[in-house]
């Protein structure tokens, strides 16, 4: 029995699905407690939004290096030490007595989450045939989406009733638990399973590429660099912004409590929710992902200027409408690996979906510290003036993924190629 045709792989996709899930939501449930971390630690907003930084700074780090090992070692080990590393910063972070506890546990939550969606991709990719492959990578963006989903209202009503430690210490405590369910699903239960499968797979006298040679070639393909950018514009603006700032925003701008500002972020993520299946449904009707991919760009650079040009404070229901847009916009993220996918032989996916995730981190890490700098700088103007001019940020930030966008190029194949590669 093989992978790609056994049952099991789908216990394999939900167990995967399930701890993304959990991680994401961890991704951008510290967003929810910007002003109390604060007002309980004494911190500007420009630390703050350094400690959001350090966490994406870690992830985007690490993403080449875990890639390359990945593609050498396998995904399944990185996984599983990924998300019990989460956890345990997760635990930590609930914990924490002073700024410098909170930056080691971001610290070890963004190494943890750097192994996190490079080995998720390689394993769908073991595991599933392309033409399941690019569908479900709509799915796992979808798994994503509910995970940042449970960090808005659900996640807030709980830390108004319970303080924000209890419900981060809860959460690095089921994501310990589900590193080990993970070691079960993909190492235990595959030995029995597939006792022969990794002895007939792996290339007997095929000498690998030093890692020097495919790295130098990573950095001089246009096409890792027009991912690079996609990824930059598309995820790193969302994530950088909801993760920090966004709950902020609806409380400084429109004067919200904080579970109320949250479904602010609800919004943007019922529309990645919805966008996710949506987009990559769609896509994989198609001949080509470029076309689909650059005009969701344009939506989303589109959305973000309307943000700048409404002053920093458009009317609510607009708000509500730019949220959802920038939302379903970030669910074509998943395209970015499609494109991966079908243009690098499989010995390079890691290397590259590390190379394309980094450029979409590396924007996360820089949106929050650039964003918290702007408000500073305008702390004594109206409030709505530094949202005006920090939206700025993700304005160009958005324009390098059009750029992006267009320096793709996609090979013509027709059906039948499709199936059989």
């Amino acid at each position: 029995m093989e992978k790609q045709n056994s049952s099991y792989r789908w216990i394999v996709f939900g167990s995967v699905l399930f701890s993304y899930f959990l991680i994401v939501s961890q991704r951008t449930a510290p967003g929810l407690i910007t002003n109390q971390l604060m007002k309980d630690f004494n911190i500007t907003a420009a630390v703050v939004g350094l400690l959001t930084s350090i966490q994406f700074f870690a992830y985007s780090g690490l993403q080449i290096p875990i890639g390359l090992l990945s593609d050498r070692l396998g995904p399944n080990g990185f996984l599983i030490v990924g998300t019990l590393l989460n956890g345990l910063g997760t635990v930590v972070y609930s914990t924490a007595s002073n700024e410098y506890v909170l930056f080691l546990s971001r610290l070890m939550v963004g190494t943890g989450d750097a192994a996190i969606w490079v080995n998720l991709v390689l394993i769908l990719s073991q595991w599933f045939k392309v033409g399941e492959f690019i569908k479900l990578l709509g799915f796992a963006g979808m798994a994503g989406s509910l995970g940042s989903l449970l960090a808005t209202v659900p996640f807030s009503a709980w830390i108004s009733a319970s303080g924000w430690r209890i419900p981060f210490l809860s959460s690095g405590i089921m994501l310990c638990l589900s590193g080990i369910l993970l070691y079960f699903v993909l190492v235990i239960r595959p030995r029995q399973l597939f006792k022969n499968i990794s002895e007939t797979k792996k290339p007997q006298h095929k000498k690998r590429e030093k890692t020097s040679v495919i790295l130098k070639r990573m950095i001089t393909t246009r096409q890792a660099w027009a991912t690079f950018l996609c990824h930059f514009g598309v995820m790193g603006t969302y994530v950088g912004f909801i993760g920090s700032w966004g709950v902020p925003f609806g409380m400084d701008i429109y004067h919200m409590s904080r579970s109320a500002a949250s479904q602010l972020l609800m919004y943007g993520l019922l529309g990645a929710i919805f966008g996710a299946p949506i987009i990559s449904w769609f896509t994989s009707r198609r001949e080509t992902i470029k076309g689909t991919y650059l005009s969701i760009q344009f939506i989303i650079f589109l959305s973000w200027l309307t943000f700048f040009l409404y002053a920093g404070k458009p009317p609510f229901f607009m708000s509500v409408i730019l949220f959802i847009a920038t939302g379903f916009g970030s669910a074509a993220g998943s395209l970015t690996f499609a494109i991966v996918r079908k243009s690098f032989p499989m010995t390079e996916v890691g290397a590259i979906s590390g190379f394309a995730n980094t450029g979409g981190f590396i924007s996360a890490v820089l949106l929050p510290f650039l964003f918290g700098n702007v408000l500073d700088h305008f702390h004594h103007a109206p409030v709505n003036v530094g949202y005006q001019y920090g939206f700025l940020i993700p304005v160009l930030f958005s324009f390098i993924a059009v750029i992006g966008g267009i320096m793709v190029k996609e090979k013509q194949k027709n059906k039948q190629s499709q199936l059989s590669a």
